[in-house]
This record gives C-alpha cells, structure tokens and sequence, in this order.
C-alpha cells in the first residue's frame, strides 16, 4: 500500500468522525457583506461604520470557518483572531479615516470612493524594501512581471490564479496584490517564462510560489508550475517552498476540497522524485492550529513527506505577548512544524496600528525562547525584511560604554554581507531599520554605500555565480 492510499483511507475515517467541519462549504465576505455577517450584530452602529470606513481603503476577506471556529465572540474586539481578520479604526490615520468617512457619509458613488481610496494607498508604502524597483528581473532584457529575485539563491513567483487569499489578515505587507489596482499588483501566469528564467539561472536552488494564497488555486494549476521542475534541467532546482495560510483560515484545502487528494499526490510525487517541499505556513496564532481539521490538514501534509515551516510578523493586538509565542512553537513542535521566522511588520499598510518596537521585539523573542525546548528554538528573529536585506537583532548590549543593539544580516542582496555583525545606537522608539543610526561615532553601516549604489543601478539581484 502506498503512503498515500493510507492517507486517502485514514481522511476518510477523519471526515466520517468531523463531518460538520470537514464538509463546509466554502463562503466569504467581502466589504460588500459586512452587514451579512451576524456576529457583528453585537457591535454598535459607529463601530459597524468603521469597519467600512478602513474596508474601502485596505483589503477585507473573510471566510465562515474563521468566523466560526476561530474568533472568540464574546471577547470581542480584544480578540486576536478578530484583529487579525477584521478592520479597526486604528489602522487608518485619523486624518485619512475622516476623509474616507466624510466621503462615504455624502456618497455611494462607487468610482468616486474608489478614487479616494487609491489616494490613501499611495500614502501606505505599497511595495516596500525596493519591491517595485529592484527585486524584479528580466529576460532577454524584458521585465519578468510577477516573479522577484532579491537573494542569489531564492525566486519567487506570483501566480495570477494565486493572488488572492481565503481570508486577508489585516496586517498584510502584500496588501497591495488586493485592492484591485493593477499598478500596484505582481502577478503572472506564464510558466514558460519562469522556467526560462530558472533554466538559464543554475545558482538558484529554491522557488518559492507565493501571493496572496497559491493554495486558492486548482491543484491542476499548481501542477502546470512545478511538475515540469521534475525535468533533468531543473536539477539545480532543489528546494520548492509554498507560501500559505490555508492550514489556518481553509484547513479544508487538504482535507475535504474537490481536488484535496490530488493535491496532497502532487506533492508526494515532487517529493518522490527528489525535490524538497516546504509548506511555508502562515501561523500568527497558537489558536490557528488547535482546531480538528487544522490538525488533520497538518497530518495529511506531513504524510506526502513534505516539510511545513511556520512564520508569522510580530503584530501588536495579535501576539506581542511571548507566552503566545511560547505556546505557538510548543504547539508548532509537538504537531511536526518546524519554526522557522519571527518577523518585524514591514513599514507599510497598517503599520502604525501593528508595529512594536524592535526593544520589545526583542525582548519578546528571548523570553519566548526561554520557555521552550531545543526543538522549537529554531525560529529566526526578529528579523526586518528591509531593502538590503533580512536584518536579525541577536540583542542589547553595551560595548565601551555606548548601549547599542547588536544586528546581523540573516540574508542580504550581496551574499557576502550575510551573519556579518554590525551596530546601533540604541533606540528604544526605534521601529524599522532605517530608524537606526550607526554606533561609535560610524557615519554610515558597512552596507551602507554598496546598497545606494544598488539602488541607483537597479540591481536585481547581484550578479549571479
């Protein structure tokens, strides 16, 4: 008997036991529907009018299992799964909120409200870390619209079938991919130029297939992108990773969907025939994965013998707590997940609602740490995903007198800056990279000079050996 055929009897003795969930049907709401979702009857007017106020600027998704199985209603708004999913007034200025308000006040006019809102978007750093302007390449001198190549040995790529989610988490850094405006959305469906680009790239070693969600896509899809990667000429290609959060907001993806079985053979059969897969999980929330079909999703997954790895931002009102942390990677481990990133929120979106210092950051990071075995201490971070690259704080120290923190490329545009340790100031405010200024009277970070001229050059990615 094959791995899989015990997997496809085993799920259907899952599915006898879990009907109710297992055969849910797949329902969203969209800005459009708030006023169809029944829980939000226990809010106030005001309330229920700020959440479309904040919803006509930044993107809102979401499904009925995160409504049901995952939001505690009677802590509300406090809860973190419904600050994950829901919009607050917050995470607006107040100026850009009164503006969209007073608009929505006078208005219905769909191409006017719009317009405003394509206005206040253009404020919240769409793309940030040179996303636009350095991270995509090109082909026979042609932009590859939809794939990025920031680090030597890591592609990604934007399917157009995948770019958008099951729910949106409001703090998205990829915001942009979901608010209907092209100029500000990566996307492609052209495989052939993506395995062009691998094909002649031999120092790329990962693809990473990334959105929005590509597990919202059919499984056939999916399969046009990555099984012609099983091919002698992608011998190069060792690692495939898939970045999703269906494990938390559509568990059901691999368990009761259509196409779930044949989902979980293709990645069995990339797995047989010597590719690496990695599940690159969303997971923000130990509450996220404590639910039977996320359960069942993450056993079925690890079946086909492919690898899941968790990530998720430091987001305040979500998990700027380290027992959260602490509980997630216990979870995390005990389940087969090996934890993998800590992030800083990215300098765009929201941010200002979401953002914790990086002090605080830190000292969430160490006494998370602190309370769980080896196993789960494989998590990296904080980590800022800024222009030059991915920027670890290992801590707060004092050195000759200065307190300064202590800062290390976990991965950078130029390989060889990579676990070079450098330092700054301390600033307790500081919330981003470029809050940070050199310690020891420096003028400038080591990297400092070699980036502006990457920046002035447009160089995507360095040159490739």
């Amino acid at each position: 008997m094959t791995t899989f055929s015990y997997l496809q009897r085993s799920a259907r003795v899952s599915r006898d036991n879990d009907t109710e969930i297992a055969t849910r049907r797949f329902q969203v709401f969209t800005e459009r529907q708030l006023d169809q979702i029944p829980q939000l009857a226990r809010l106030d007017e005001e309330q229920r009018f700020a959440m479309r106020v904040v919803a006509n600027v930044l993107p809102f998704r979401v499904n009925q299992y995160v409504i049901d199985e995952l939001i505690d209603w009677d802590n509300i708004p406090d809860d973190p799964i419904f600050q994950l999913s829901f919009p607050q007034r917050g995470m607006l200025s107040e100026t850009q909120y009164q503006r969209m308000a007073d608009l929505l006040r006078q208005t219905d006019d769909r191409g006017a409200i719009r317009e405003l809102a394509q206005t206040l978007r253009q404020e919240l750093n769409p793309h940030p870390a040179g996303q636009m302007q350095m991270n995509v390449p090109k082909l026979d001198n042609q932009r590859l619209e939809g794939i990025q190549h920031k680090y030597r040995e890591t592609v990604l790529f934007f399917p157009s079938q995948g770019q958008t989610c099951h729910s949106y988490c409001s703090f998205c850094f990829r915001w942009a991919q979901f608010v209907g405006d092209k100029e500000l959305r990566f996307s492609s469906n052209e495989a052939g130029r993506l395995h062009d680009y691998l094909r002649r790239h031999k120092a790329v070693s990962d693809l990473l297939i990334t959105g929005g969600d590509p597990m919202v896509m059919k499984t056939r899809h999916l399969e046009g992108y990555l099984k012609p990667l099983l091919g002698k000429e992608f011998e190069h290609i060792h690692n495939l990773r898939i970045g999703t959060k269906a494990i938390s907001f559509w568990p059901q993806r691999f368990v009761s969907d259509p196409d779930a079985d044949e989902l979980l053979r293709l990645l069995e059969k990339l797995v047989k025939n010597g590719k690496q897969v990695a599940i690159m999980a969303h997971i923000n929330h130990w509450r996220e994965i404590d639910t039977p079909i996320a359960r069942e999703a993450i056993r079925r997954i690890r079946a086909t013998g492919a690898v899941i790895r968790s990530q998720s931002p430091l987001v305040a009102h979500i998990n700027d707590d380290p027992q959260v942390w602490a509980t997630m990677w216990r979870m995390q481990s005990h389940l087969g997940i090996i934890p993998y990133y800590m992030f800083v929120e990215r300098d765009t979106g929201a941010r200002h609602y979401f953002e914790v210092p990086l002090k605080r950051a830190w000292e969430i990071y160490r006494d998370a740490m602190s309370r769980v075995s080896g196993l789960a201490r494989t998590a990296r971070g904080p980590s800022m995903s800024a222009g030059p690259g991915k920027v670890e704080i290992q801590g707060v120290s004092e050195i000759n007198g200065e307190k300064v923190f202590v800062l290390r490329f976990i991965q950078g545009r130029n390989p060889e800056w990579v676990q070079r340790p450098f330092f700054a100031k301390y600033n307790p405010q500081a919330t981003w990279l470029n809050h940070l200024e050199p310690a020891f009277g420096e003028e400038a970070f080591f990297f400092d000079a070699e980036y502006r001229q990457m920046q002035e050059r447009k160089l995507c990615p360095v040159p490739l050996s």
